[in-house]
C-alpha cells in the first residue's frame, strides 16, 4: 500500500464523523461534501507525520471551512425571499441513500436547523462543535480567532436561542407517525377541524421554493392560519404523499414516480405538531427517486 493509499484509508475512517459535523454546520448535502472533500485536498498536501490527532485536525479544518462557507453564504442570501430551508435527508421504504447513511444515522431535525441557521457563523460552530460533538473550547477557539471564554459565550448565547425556539420534540417515532398519518387524513378530506386537532397553537407552516420561485411564501404562523393555509396550498397534494423519515422525525414524501414534488417534515412536541417545513425547491431534492 502507497503512502497515499495509507492515508487516505485513514481519512475514509473519519469521514462519515466529517459529514455530520459539516451537515449540521451547512444544512446542504452538497456543500457538505464539498467541505469534507476540501478536508482531503488540505490534508493530501500536508505533512501528515506531523499531525498528532488525525480526527481533531481534520474536524478543525472542516470547521474552518464551514465558518468560511457561512459567511459567504449570508451575504447571498440577504435576497433570499420567503423561507431558507436546510436539504432534507429522506428515508423511506427500502430506499436509503448508502452515501448519507451516516447523516440518517444520527440526524437533526430540520426545525432545529432552521433555528441553527438564525446565528452567527461564530455561534454555530461553537454550539454544534462543543454540544453536539463535545468538542473543548479550547480546540474551537482557534478556529473562530477567540479565546476560549469567548468561545464558551458563544456557545452559550446559541445554547439560549435554540432553546427559546423550539420545544423539545417528542422522541417517540411510532407516536409521531400517528400524528402525522392523522394530519394526512385530514388534508386529504379536506377536514378543517381535524388539523386543528393535530396541530399545535402556535404551529408554524414553513415553505422553501427556492430562490426566485413564484411559489416562495413568507411562513404562516398559528393552528388557524396553518390550517387554511393546508388546505387551500397542499390538498390537492396530500393524496400523493407517502410516509417517509425526514431527518430522523416523522415525515412524508409528495410524488409518483421519478423526482418527489416535495419533502414535507414534521416537528412534533406534546403529541402536536408545532412546525411543518415543507421543501419544493427542486435543487434541494437531488438525491431522492421515488419508484
Amino acid at each position: 500500500m502507497s503512502d497515499r493509499d495509507w492515508l487516505a484509508e485513514k481519512f475514509e475512517g473519519h469521514r462519515a464523523h466529517l459529514q455530520r459535523v459539516a451537515y449540521r454546520m451547512l444544512g446542504t448535502v452538497d456543500e457538505s461534501d464539498d467541505a469534507v472533500q476540501e478536508a482531503w485536498l488540505r490534508l493530501s498536501r500536508t505533512d501528515d507525520a506531523a499531525i498528532e490527532n488525525l480526527g481533531g485536525w481534520l474536524t478543525t479544518v472542516v470547521g474552518r471551512v464551514c465558518l468560511d462557507m457561512l459567511r459567504a453564504r449570508r451575504s447571498r442570501r440577504e435576497d433570499y425571499a420567503g423561507s431558507w430551508l436546510p436539504e432534507p435527508i429522506v428515508e423511506y421504504g427500502d430506499q436509503t441513500d448508502p452515501e448519507h447513511e451516516a447523516l440518517l444515522a444520527d440526524s437533526v431535525g430540520l426545525a432545529l436547523l432552521v433555528v441553527l441557521e438564525t446565528l452567527t457563523p461564530a455561534e454555530r460552530l461553537s454550539f454544534v462543535l462543543h454540544d453536539m460533538f463535545g468538542i473543548s473550547f479550547e480546540e474551537i477557539a482557534p478556529i473562530v480567532d477567540r479565546t476560549p471564554a469567548n468561545a464558551r459565550q458563544l456557545a452559550s448565547r446559541a445554547r439560549r436561542r435554540v432553546r427559546g425556539a423550539e420545544p423539545e420534540p417528542d422522541a417517540d417515532l411510532a407516536a409521531q407517525r400517528e400524528v402525522v398519518d392523522a394530519f394526512l387524513a385530514a388534508s386529504r378530506a379536506g377536514d378543517f377541524a381535524g388539523l386543528i386537532a393535530v396541530l399545535d397553537p402556535d404551529a408554524v407552516f414553513r415553505m422553501d421554493a427556492g430562490l426566485d420561485s413564484p411559489l416562495t411564501r413568507s411562513p404562516v404562523e398559528g393552528a388557524d392560519a396553518v390550517a387554511r393555509a393546508i388546505l387551500a396550498r397542499g390538498a390537492p397534494f396530500a393524496p400523493l404523499a407517502r410516509p417517509a423519515v425526514v431527518n430522523g422525525a416523522a415525515g412524508a414524501i409528495v410524488g409518483r414516480r421519478g423526482r418527489p414534488l416535495a419533502v414535507a417534515g414534521f416537528t412534533i412536541a406534546g403529541g402536536r405538531i408545532t412546525a411543518i417545513d415543507i421543501v419544493i425547491d427542486p435543487e434541494k431534492l437531488p438525491h431522492i427517486v421515488l419508484d
